[in-house]
């Protein structure tokens, strides 16, 4: 790898942020929130902070920079797609657990749904990210799709992912931002919970900083593995697509025997026609 020494920097400054914000999330909550539960007051409704910090930010820029690990390089592409799809699933189940805590809250204390810009598109986010994971899955991750379908869906995912991640981000920063104009009195005055909380969005911004910029390094690329060569009807040969390989063992024995026998007279036709110019 290319600057490996810079990307490992890197690598170990996203781990060290991003766990922090987890960290930060959960003293928020227990500290200054009043802890957690699941009893449909506002400790139930602490778990949304907690889980979207831990897994749809956290869990999912792991994910998404899980193939730039040079360790995993010797993996198999299947199993490395596993992973990826193993890790998005486990933040998409810990979003949809957070969703539930926030409408369990606000049923209970009759407290109106999606009236806010942050609840608009976060269930937007939430939604375009399982229908990402399971496109992912059909596409990539089961082997019935075709070659071509796969070139031509790729770069739609690895866009739709990177921008799925950066609404994220934002829809994190309106959710902090919401939850301390509400519940957090004299909020212009910077109380601890005030700086804490800002604290809080500012490491799932740099967070999703270091990550972006991992991901869309092209020397930090995972490797193309070997393809299978195709044979051309002009004596060439190119790289083939996956799975596509031609055996040539079983050529058959008469045509190449015809063959050398062709090669050999005109080898004979050269010599003889060497000699008569020699002559002359």
């Amino acid at each position: 790898m290319d600057g490996y020494r810079g990307f490992l920097g890197l690598l170990v400054s996203a781990l060290l942020v991003g766990f922090l914000s987890v960290i930060f999330s959960l003293v928020w909550v227990l500290h200054y929130r009043e802890g957690l539960g699941w009893d449909g007051t506002a400790l139930e409704f602490n778990w949304h902070p907690v889980f979207m910090v831990t897994g749809f930010v956290f869990i999912q820029g792991i994910a998404i920079i899980v193939y730039r690990l040079p360790w995993t390089w010797k993996c198999s592409k299947l199993l490395m797609k596993s992973i990826h799809a193993g890790l998005h699933t486990v933040a998409a189940i810990l979003v949809i657990i957070s969703l539930v805590s926030v409408f369990d809250y606000h049923n209970a204390g009759n407290i109106p749904n999606m009236y806010s810009l942050h609840s608009w598109v976060g269930l937007t986010v939430v939604i375009l990210y399982i229908l990402q994971l399971l496109l992912g899955v059909l596409v990539f991750l089961l082997p019935w799709a075709p070659l071509s379908l796969r070139a031509l869906v790729m770069p739609m995912h690895v866009y739709s992912g990177l921008l799925i991640f950066g609404t994220v981000i934002a829809t994190v920063l309106m959710g902090v931002t919401e939850k301390l104009i509400f519940g957090v009195s004299g909020y212009s005055t910077f109380p601890p919970e005030g700086v804490f909380a800002n604290t809080l969005g500012l490491l799932t911004v740099v967070f999703g900083a270091l990550i972006f910029w991992i991901v869309t390094r092209p020397q930090w690329q995972r490797p193309k593995e070997p393809n299978p060569i195709l044979f051309q009807p002009n004596g060439g040969t190119r790289e083939g697509a996956e799975g596509s390989a031609i055996n040539f063992s079983h050529v058959d024995q008469s045509d190449s025997k015809l063959n050398n026998e062709v090669a050999a007279k005109k080898r004979n036709f050269s010599v003889d026609e060497a000699g008569q110019r020699s002559t002359m």
